[in-house]
């Protein structure tokens, strides 16, 4: 199973968009800035968003999507399914 993921710095914040084989270790990389690079410089940690692929051939593609997307429509992904911005990390460990 592979996994789309978009972190927050925090609510309307600044968004980053991933793709992984294993969520929980990645976000936990994340938060803990063992990830070098834009999440670790911008302070960007909170699991808003996530989403399951059966082909990583699919999760690429959709990662891609999500990146050109206008930033308003992100949002908009990100609020149907997590209204409050909650971090989701809890709930996927």
């Amino acid at each position: 199973m592979y996994y789309v993921y978009i972190l927050a710095s925090k609510r309307n914040g600044t968004l980053y968009i991933g793709v992984t084989g294993n969520l929980v270790k990645r976000v936990y990389e994340h938060k803990n800035n063992l990830a070098h690079g834009f999440t670790k410089t911008y302070n960007v940690h909170t699991l808003v968003y996530f989403e399951y692929h059966d082909e990583i051939a699919g999760a690429i593609r959709r990662e891609k999507q999500l990146k050109e997307w206008r930033r308003n429509w992100k949002i908009e992904l990100i609020e149907k399914k997590n209204p409050y911005w909650k971090d989701l990390y809890d709930e996927i460990r």
